[in-house]
């Protein structure tokens, strides 16, 4: 076995493993990463950037912003069931770490509110194209590697951790799996940032109550199993709140060839908040809520068998192929779609999660959702629409767009996530705690292993 010697071990080479492994050596500490993957940056490579507030790019844009502000908003929205002092840590480094990343080279291209209702606080990396977008983070995580090789960060690919080694009451290394055989590396620390286990449908389900597959259709980023999470328990780490980061939409899927089903911008107009229903038939939101896909899948998952339908007629359809869409996002900025109606009754056709009928009875047959109901709600959503007054939901009358004429279409919502979060005890300083709230000496953990702190 070969024995290695460190200050730091840092286990996953992913978005807070490399940002760890980096600080770390910035104050002159000898770190090993060990990387179970082929590639270092982890699920950062396929998004767009992170949170500040304060940051030297808000004040150019008069972002007015403030971390007191931030604090009390993040605070509010999680009722206090959260860490208050990680919180209040995260958010007043946020702005430092802008700038950290900017003096290794990182651009970002602009500040924006990345849902509908929300601050400018998520920075956006610029990429090579200059065109924001998915995966433009990957350039940050490249300018994170080549920072900790200029280091002197020892980065093991393909090497995944297999057990943290804790001797008389303290953690002393970890025993690794690498290409020619087994590892031993000592350290005075070691750092868990695995990214939790959003592959590991068996996870989800136990600790969750979702069933992948089923009732949530998230995305599964290969090898994120839990393992560092595991670990952690067999030294002693407590157990935090383990959730997924619930988002909301309609499943899709991925042929060997890598094409999306469905087009992902011809269900846009299935995105803007027309009338959606559960199975009964039954409105049970403002459809406005759709604009934050957080909100909206807290409500869906409330459903029976945790699904809801949105619908539309061919007079919205036809108005979204003449007009555009209204709700355009970074991710989704396409205005306008040729022959938008052919092609959702082609993709509705081809699509497991989306419906295209003639008639409101087989509409009904299709998707499952109770006629009788359907008709009651659509008599008095229609109503509504006519008033230009929801005395339900108090929708605004600007999104009351009747649904009378055939042919009808409706896409499927099921929860969604973008990974895993919590599982590991920690205190605001990411010191991994017992059960008892006993700190493990020599044990951190960060990013999603650890991260607790979204509420709800």
């Amino acid at each position: 076995m070969e024995t290695l010697e460190a200050d730091v071990i840092v286990i996953s080479a992913g978005t807070a493993g490399l940002a760890a492994a980096v600080a770390a050596a910035e104050k002159g500490m000898e770190v090993i990463a060990f990387e179970k993957g082929s590639t270092t940056g982890g699920t950062a490579n396929m998004g767009m950037g992170p949170f500040a507030v304060e940051s030297r790019l808000q004040k150019l844009k008069n972002v007015p912003l403030t971390r007191e502000e931030a604090f009390n908003i993040f605070m509010e929205a999680t009722h206090w069931s959260v860490d208050a002092r990680l919180v209040s840590n995260y958010i007043n480094k946020s702005a430092d770490t802008i700038a950290w990343l900017e003096e290794m080279g990182v651009e970002f291209i602009d500040c924006i509110a990345y849902i509908k209702g929300a601050h400018f606080t998520h920075h956006v990396v610029k990429p090579a194209s200059g065109v924001p977008g998915p995966r433009c983070a990957s350039y940050m995580m490249k300018a994170l590697t080549e920072r900790a090789e200029e280091l002197g960060v020892q980065i093991f690919l393909q090497t995944p951790v297999k057990k943290i080694i804790k001797e008389e009451g303290r953690i002393t290394g970890v025993i690794a799996e690498g290409p020619t055989g087994e590892i031993r590396a000592n350290a005075k620390a070691v750092i868990i940032a695995t990214g939790g286990f959003g592959d590991n449908p068996e996870w989800i389900k136990k600790y969750t109550g979702f069933e992948w597959g089923r009732d949530l259709y998230s995305t599964r980023v290969p090898g994120l199993v839990g393992d560092g999470i595991k670990m952690a328990w067999e030294v002693g780490a407590g157990r935090e709140r383990m959730q997924m980061e619930l988002i909301c939409n309609i499943p899709v899927s991925i042929d060997d060839q890598g094409n999306i089903t469905p087009d992902m911008i011809i269900t846009n107009v299935f995105k803007h908040p027309n009338l959606m229903v559960n199975i009964q038939g039954e409105r049970f939101i403002n459809e406005e809520i759709m604009g934050n896909p957080s909100y909206l899948a807290n409500a869906v998952a409330r459903q029976k068998d945790r699904c809801a339908f949105v619908i539309v007629d061919a007079q919205i359809v036809k108005h979204y192929e003449k007009r555009g869409f209204e709700w355009l996002t970074v991710l989704s900025p396409e205005e306008k779609v040729d022959n938008l109606y052919e092609k959702l009754e082609q993709e509705c056709e081809n699509s497991e999660h989306m419906f295209v009928a003639d008639s409101l009875e087989e509409l009904a047959e299709q998707t499952g959702i109770d006629l009788d109901g359907l008709k009651k709600t659509l008599d008095e959503y229609n109503e509504a629409c006519e008033t230009g007054r929801d005395k339900v939901f108090y929708k605004s009358p600007r999104y009351l767009r009747p649904i009378r004429k055939p042919k009808f279409f409706a896409g499927k919502y099921y929860p969604s996530a973008y990974g895993s979060l919590g599982g590991i005890k920690v205190n605001h300083r990411l010191e991994v705690l017992t059960e008892d709230y006993e700190i493990i000496p020599g044990l951190y953990a960060a990013g999603v292993d650890a991260n607790a702190i979204y509420g709800d």
